[in-house]
């Protein structure tokens, strides 16, 4: 028997409430829908770069930017999951932990992207996809989780990038 698919359309509270920890100019998440079906939660995602954070107009999205707008995305979508209880590795996390941890307790231990078709950065989408998520208990450590996720971002006038990123969550309450 399959899950149905849920939606979670995007909380502006929330949303401002992840971006805080971010400077006024590096804010560039502007949306984000959750979803969910079956143990697969998507974020689907628009951003807008007015500005470079750190370089000259390069004319497209960079490896840099996409970092960031996956950190953000990912801070996202792993909030919605707490706060609805999607991701039953989360289940037991209160906000309150999730604050707590949301940026010394979310490590990106591998993380790689390809650009096969340049992204305008003034106006884009992503998407957040967290695949699988498993608890571990290192033989001399603490428990920790592992969250393999996927990562997109296209723009409307064919650009194109993606890539994949591990997590570790630490930590765990």
């Amino acid at each position: 028997m399959s899950t149905p698919e849920t939606f979670h359309a995007c909380d502006p509270e929330l949303l401002a409430r992840v971006l805080r920890p971010y400077k006024a100019h590096c804010k560039y998440l502007t949306s984000a829908d959750v979803t969910t079906d079956g143990e697969r939660l998507t974020a689907r995602c628009t951003f807008a770069i007015p500005e470079s954070c750190y370089i000259d107009d390069t004319g497209h999205l960079n490896s840099v930017e996409v970092n960031i707008c996956y950190n953000q995305m990912m801070y996202y979508a792993l909030a919605v999951a707490v706060r609805e209880k999607l991701v039953p590795q989360l289940a037991e996390w209160t906000m309150a932990d999730y604050w707590q941890r949301q940026l010394p307790g979310i490590l990106i231990v591998r993380f790689g992207s390809r650009f096969p078709r340049p992204v305008d950065p003034r106006a884009f989408h992503g998407e957040f996809v967290l695949e699988r998520m498993i608890r571990r208990t290192p033989r001399d450590g603490a428990p920790l989780l592992i969250a393999e996720t996927a990562h997109r971002y296209h723009d409307d006038q064919g650009g194109r990038c993606d890539g994949t990123a591990t997590l570790v969550l630490t930590g765990l309450p």
